[in-house]
């Protein structure tokens, strides 16, 4: 590591002066500055084993794309014609096959949304003729077995 750098992770004038004036304007900056202080010598090490992943994981990815360019995905041919025509033949029937699958599922899910808009109409007319419904007056029969709102006499206190 060049030691020569001004601000380098080191107990520093220049370090210590910009983790001072870091926890003064914004705690975490200090925080920041102190773990860069501590760990910074670290940071070369970190460094390297993320670039030797990140490559990991693209050289992946490379592979990933090379094999589905082999595979009809690109335009790669291998050289044999009569292969390369029987594969560009299987993969327009595939092709023509996944069309056909596509319309049947948006023909089903228009078949089904039929039916939930067919059951919903279904409940909803239910629903309002059973609340257009006209209910019975309900009578009520009073102590001498007379039925009506005002068959007992001091059936009302207002009434006495």
């Amino acid at each position: 590591m060049n030691t020569t750098a001004l601000i380098r992770p080191a107990w520093t004038p220049a370090t210590i002066a910009l983790m001072v004036i870091g926890f003064m304007v914004f705690w975490p900056l200090g925080l920041a500055m102190l773990a860069y202080i501590i760990w910074g010598d670290r940071l070369e090490g970190f460094k390297r084993d993320v670039n030797r992943a990140t490559d990991g994981i693209f050289a992946g990815c490379r592979r990933g794309s090379d094999k589905a360019a082999r595979w009809g995905h690109g335009s790669s041919r291998t050289g044999n014609v009569a292969f390369d025509d029987w594969r560009e033949k299987e993969l327009e029937r595939l092709a023509e096959e996944r069309r056909k699958l596509d319309e049947m599922l948006s023909e089903f899910d228009e078949y089904a949304r039929e039916l939930r808009r067919a059951k919903d109409q279904e409940e909803f007319d239910r629903f309002m003729a059973q609340r257009n419904k006209p209910t019975a007056p309900t009578t009520t029969t009073g102590p001498t077995g007379a039925t009506g709102p005002n068959s007992g006499k001091g059936s009302n206190l207002l009434d006495d």
